[in-house]
């Protein structure tokens, strides 16, 4: 049984190395990309045909024609691997390898070590590893951490380390429905364990591990504008998941990216195993 990671791509072109990938993969037989064309405008897709061609099967591409966001790519790709009776774990790990290999690699040995788990998820706020930020992004993450804590009302020290893995039980729970937010989808992720495992519980099912290396790769494609909406946008989480006044919450989510865009029609995707 394989570990499919996922890795959401949107005018990647320039930015993937290929190499990287293609050294990982056919060094772990253990592993499978799956890389998910987010509607990218450049040569994107044509880069991951071009990967997939030099990787023997061990390489998917899912390629959807409209941009959804990140969470409708991850969402794509998950549902995908889920499909696969060999993928026994499910991930997803940034294009530009801001989280290396290693440090994926012992998040999954983790979710394996111990059966009680069904997700394990990076965190650069634990300490201990080389962690580099750009300081203007270190005090915005302080201020979405704080709205986040008050969300989830979970120790959970980094919800949005864009390394998670999941064992393939849970995707259902996780990605059977569409998401509020393009981006700020991990929030949600969090939500949704946490009301199918209850309060109480949830934190015995889930572990966050300190990453050894992070490191912020230029080129990012949450630009400061939108960095400074994300109060609002978790505002919209915060109103869907707790069912409060209907019209607020319907009011709040507009103020989202696109929500409509979050769940592309089937006839949009399709999919190179």
């Amino acid at each position: 049984m394989k570990t499919g990671i996922i890795i959401p791509c949107y005018n990647e072109a320039d930015r993937i190395n290929q190499i990287a990938f293609l050294n990982f993969v056919k060094e772990n037989e253990g592993y499978h990309l799956c890389f998910v064309n987010d509607g990218s405008s450049d040569e994107t897709i044509t880069v991951l045909n071009r990967l997939k061609r030099n990787a023997d099967n061990r390489i998917s591409v899912v390629d959807i024609k409209r941009n959804g966001g990140k969470a409708a790519a991850v969402r794509a790709g998950a549902r995908y691997l889920h499909t696969r009776s060999d993928i026994e774990f499910v991930g997803f790990m940034d294009a530009d390898l801001s989280t290396d290999f290693e440090d994926f690699k012992a998040l999954v040995d983790r979710l394996k070590s111990q059966k009680e788990l069904v997700s394990v998820f990076g965190s650069r706020n634990l300490g201990g590893g080389n962690i580099q930020r750009k300081e203007d992004r270190g005090i915005m993450s302080k201020i979405v951490g704080m709205c986040i804590r008050f969300i989830l009302r979970l120790p959970i020290k980094d919800t949005q380390c864009g390394a998670k893995v999941f064992h393939r039980d849970i995707i259902p729970v996780i990605y059977s429905k569409p998401f509020v937010s393009r981006w700020l989808f991990d929030v949600e992720i969090f939500l949704r364990l946490k009301k199918h495992f209850g309060a109480k519980h949830v934190m015995n099912h889930i572990h966050e591990q300190p990453l050894m290396r992070w490191i912020h790769e230029e080129g990012s494609k949450l630009d400061l504008k939108a960095s400074l909406q994300i109060p609002g946008r978790l505002l919209s989480i915060y109103l869907s998941y707790n069912n409060l006044n209907f019209a607020s919450a319907k009011q709040a989510v507009q103020l989202d990216w696109n929500v409509n865009a979050q769940a592309p029609a089937l006839t949009e995707i399709s999919i190179a195993a």
